[in-house]
């Protein structure tokens, strides 16, 4: 099906946010006269100390494998840039997406999903760990730089897309338990746990696929961890690479891999485009409230999409995420993140003097969320600078 612009453009606009009808913050604020609500989330998440960070934290490679691999800072940025060219192009509001593509990775881990898991692991006493639900405690209670609140205050839609993105967390068929820090937000401010999110979280979210899969395959072709040959036999993706090298014969590696991913995302944009107006011409939405009562995602990629998708991730999984090259590391990283975890939960007193209390407990829940918060909010760098100084004797204090 032929995308035409003339034809479907701005569809979206009846449902998209309003930032003059935000249901506000929890600590009310007087609001900017130059910039709506959610153009000054956007701006608290890039200027927040936890944004910064994400430049030097892992998507994939750890940091110092190479100066050009993806961190988590540039996938957010590149994320963003996805969501706001559908978003710009559906009628939904931007900033909004924006702000959401920005801060959904704040909670991640140093080490990227190593260092999660050991996390994890580490926490499965107390409380456990998730990454969305530290990414809640960051923008609510972590971050420290305002005079009359703890977090950056922001707006309840950027909250409850953060939260939601993925959709709703109420009665999963999956039964996980929510994690405590949402269902603690939740009962001083009312996500609305049970709903769909707004459709610029949900663009925000498939943006994030869009962007990790190309730059996936971008990072491990050029890291020489499956050859252009193997992603070749892949449907679309490989008809793609196939069709780039047919039009333009003899082109270089580097641009070959530039040309066909650039085409993948467009292919991949395109269909998120088509099928969310398919599906709104079905449902009709008039108004955010009715996007959020559906029973299921009003933007999202066709059926076809979703296979190609699929495939896409089965291939990844043992071509790169499963990698020798990549598991070496990640072994490591594991073992770092189990050493300090362990070790700060029995002597809390080795805490940064900012981080300790008087009230601090070895092996103490509260104990334990504290180191937590403070090792996933590491960068790779620090976390290994902090290990050697923590156990190796050759390194001064």
């Amino acid at each position: 099906m032929t995308l035409n612009i003339e034809d479907i453009a701005n569809f979206l606009s009846d449902v998209a946010a309003d930032p003059t009808k935000s249901r506000g913050r929890l600590h009310r604020e007087e609001e900017s006269a130059t910039r709506s609500v959610y153009q000054r989330d956007r701006d608290r998440i890039i200027h927040c100390s936890a944004f910064r960070r994400l430049k030097y934290k892992t998507q994939v490679f750890v940091y110092g494998e190479g100066e050009n691999y993806r961190t988590r800072l540039t996938h957010s940025l590149e994320v963003a840039q996805i969501a706001r060219s559908i978003s710009r192009f559906m009628g939904l509001n931007e900033d909004l997406a924006e702000a959401l593509s920005l801060a959904h990775d704040l909670g991640h881990t140093c080490f990227g999903h190593a260092g999660e898991d050991a996390l994890q692991e580490c926490m499965a006493p107390y409380n456990g760990f998730d990454h969305n639900a530290q990414s809640l405690r960051i923008v609510t209670k972590l971050e420290h730089r305002y005079a009359e609140f703890d977090g950056l205050n922001l707006s309840w839609e950027t909250l409850e897309g953060l939260v939601k993105h993925n959709g709703p967390i109420v009665d999963r068929h999956d039964s996980k338990p929510i994690p405590l820090a949402i269902t603690e937000y939740n009962g001083l401010h009312d996500l609305e746990l049970e709903t769909w999110p707004s459709a610029e979280a949900q663009v925000a979210a498939l943006s994030d696929d869009i962007a990790y899969n190309a730059h996936d395959f971008d990072d491990g072709l050029r890291a020489g961890l499956f050859p252009i040959e193997a992603v070749m036999e892949l449907p679309l993706v490989g008809g793609i690479f196939k069709k780039i090298s047919t039009r333009y014969p003899g082109l270089d590696r580097s641009r070959l891999i530039h040309e066909s991913l650039r085409t993948l995302i467009a292919a991949m944009v395109n269909d998120v485009i088509l099928e969310t107006h398919r599906r709104f011409n079905d449902l009709s939405p008039s108004n955010q409230a009715e996007v959020r009562a559906k029973t299921g995602a009003l933007v999202t990629f066709s059926d076809e999409m979703v296979t190609y998708d699929r495939v896409m991730k089965e291939f990844l999984f043992p071509n790169m995420y499963r990698h020798t090259r990549v598991l070496r590391m990640t072994s490591k990283a594991r073992r770092v993140v189990h050493n300090l975890f362990d070790l700060l939960l029995d002597e809390p007193s080795l805490l940064p003097e900012d981080w300790r209390s008087t009230s601090d407990q070895a092996k103490d829940p509260k104990t334990a969320r504290k180191v937590a918060d403070y090792i996933a909010g590491m960068t790779d760098r620090f976390a290994l600078d902090e290990h050697s100084r923590l156990f190796d004797p050759s390194v001064k204090p």
